[in-house]
C-alpha cells in the first residue's frame, strides 16, 4: 500500500500557487481575481471545511496583484481562515440577506492598487459563481473603477499542473481504491441490487482510509448497460448481467476517478470483444500521453482503436479529463480540445463505445504525465473481463 501522505500543504506550496497566479494576472492585465467556489478558495488558501454544503452563506477570496490572498467571509469562518496562511481577513455577520457581504467585498476590491483597472472573475466554461445573481449585479454596480474580465481559463491553467505533494495524494487514493476494486469480486452478489452492492463497496473504501466517496455510480444490464450515470439503483443483479462501478473517492480533498467492469456468471463473445477493445484503447491513449502531445492526440489514439473495433458511437462526449481537487477538471480529451500535455498533469483515460444497439462498454484509468511519458496512478484493470461466480 502506498504510504499515507501528510495532510495539508506547506506554506511554500501556497506561495508558489499565488506566484503563478500573479504572474498570469500581470500578463493578462488583471489587478485582482475574485474567487467564490470551494475548490478555488481551498486551492489558494488551504481553507478546508465541510461547511460549504450549506448554501446559506457566500464566501469570497480576492487574489491581489501583490501579496497574499484576501478573505471576505462570514464571521463563522474567521477562526478557520485564521488557521491558514491568510492573514488579511474581513468578516460580516452572515446570513444578512439585505447585504450579505457585498458592500464589504466592494470596499475591499476598491481599496486595491489599480494598475490595469480590470477585475478577473471566472465566467467561462467549467466555472460558476457561488453567489446570488442579484448580489453579483449589485457588486458590479459598486465597482465603477474596474471592468470585468473572464478569469476562468487562467485559473484552469494554474491548477492544471500538479505539484509532487498533490500527485502523492491522488496516487494514494488511487492505490486505496484499486485495492477495493481488486477485492470486489469476492463481495459482489447476484440476487442483490446495485445499491446494496455499492453500499458495501462504499463502506470498504471508508474502512481502508478514504475520507469520502461522494461519487459512486453504477450501471448494469444483460450483456451490457445503457447508462453509466444514473445508478446505483434498486435493480437486482442476475447471472449474465454486466456491472460497471465508477467512483470518485477522496483523500485530503483530492480525487481518484476510475471504473471497473464485472460480469456475473458468464460473458458472451460480443461482450468479451467489447471489453478487449476498450482495454486496448486505454493502452493506446496511455502510449500517446507524453509531454508535447495534446489531449486531442490522446483522444485520436483511443478513438482509432474503438473505431477499428466496431464502435457504433460514443455518447459521453469526451474520453477523459483533468483530475485533482475536483472530480473532473479542465481540460477534456476531445477531438478539438488541443491542450498541450506537460509533466505533472493528471488525467483520466476514459474510452467508451456503444458496441451494440443500446449497449455500452466504458473503461477508465488515472495517469500522470512525466518527463518520460505517462505513469499509471490507478492500478491497471484486469486484461480479461472479471467474472463473478
Amino acid at each position: 500500500m502506498h504510504p499515507i501522505p501528510a495532510r495539508g500543504f506547506e506554506q511554500l506550496e501556497f506561495e508558489a500557487r499565488m506566484a503563478r497566479a500573479q504572474d498570469r494576472m500581470r500578463r493578462a492585465g488583471m489587478d485582482a481575481i475574485l474567487l467564490t467556489t470551494e475548490p478555488d478558495v481551498r486551492y489558494f488558501t488551504g481553507f478546508f471545511t465541510q461547511f460549504w454544503e450549506s448554501p446559506t452563506r457566500p464566501w469570497f477570496v480576492v487574489l491581489p496583484l501583490d501579496g497574499k490572498p484576501i478573505a471576505v467571509i462570514p464571521e463563522i469562518g474567521a477562526a478557520g481562515m485564521a488557521g491558514t496562511w491568510v492573514d488579511d481577513i474581513h468578516t460580516w455577520p452572515a446570513p444578512r440577506p439585505d447585504d450579505d457581504g457585498i458592500s464589504l467585498l466592494a470596499s475591499v476590491i476598491d481599496g486595491l492598487r489599480r494598475k490595469f483597472g480590470r477585475l478577473g472573475v471566472p465566467l467561462g466554461h467549467e466555472s460558476f459563481l457561488r453567489m446570488p445573481a442579484g448580489d453579483y449585479q449589485r457588486l458590479l454596480g459598486g465597482l465603477s473603477a474596474f471592468e470585468i474580465s473572464d478569469a476562468s481559463l487562467l485559473l484552469h491553467q494554474i491548477r492544471y499542473v500538479k505539484s509532487a505533494a498533490e500527485i502523492e495524494k491522488i496516487h494514494y487514493v488511487c492505490d486505496l481504491t484499486s485495492d477495493v476494486f481488486e477485492d470486489l469480486p469476492e463481495t459482489l452478489k447476484a440476487g442483490e441490487s446495485e445499491r446494496q452492492n455499492c453500499h458495501r463497496m462504499r463502506i470498504d473504501l471508508l474502512q481502508r482510509g478514504a475520507d469520502t466517496t461522494p461519487y459512486l455510480i453504477a450501471g448494469s444490464g444483460p450483456g451490457g448497460y445503457d447508462s453509466i450515470i444514473m445508478g446505483p439503483t434498486d435493480r437486482v443483479l442476475e447471472y449474465g448481467d454486466v456491472l460497471i462501478i465508477d467512483t470518485g473517492t477522496t483523500f485530503d480533498g483530492y480525487f481518484c476517478d476510475f471504473d471497473r467492469n464485472f460480469v456475473f456468471g458468464h460473458a458472451d463473445d460480443d461482450l468479451r470483444r467489447a471489453y478487449d477493445v476498450v482495454f486496448a484503447s486505454t493502452d493506446a491513449g496511455f502510449a500517446a500521453a507524453r509531454p508535447g502531445a495534446t489531449t486531442s492526440d490522446v483522444w485520436a489514439a483511443m478513438w482509432q482503436v474503438l473505431e477499428d473495433g466496431g464502435a457504433l458511437g460514443n455518447s459521453v462526449g469526451r474520453m477523459g479529463h483533468g483530475l485533482g481537487i475536483e472530480l473532473t477538471e479542465w481540460p477534456s480529451n476531445t477531438a478539438d480540445d488541443g491542450t498541450p500535455l506537460e509533466p505533472g498533469v493528471v488525467l483520466t483515460l476514459e474510452p467508451g463505445m456503444e458496441f451494440a444497439p443500446g449497449k455500452q462498454m466504458v473503461h477508465e484509468e488515472n495517469i500522470v504525465i512525466t518527463e518520460d511519458g505517462a505513469r499509471m496512478l490507478s492500478r491497471r484493470a484486469p486484461a480479461e473481463l472479471p467474472i463473478v461466480r
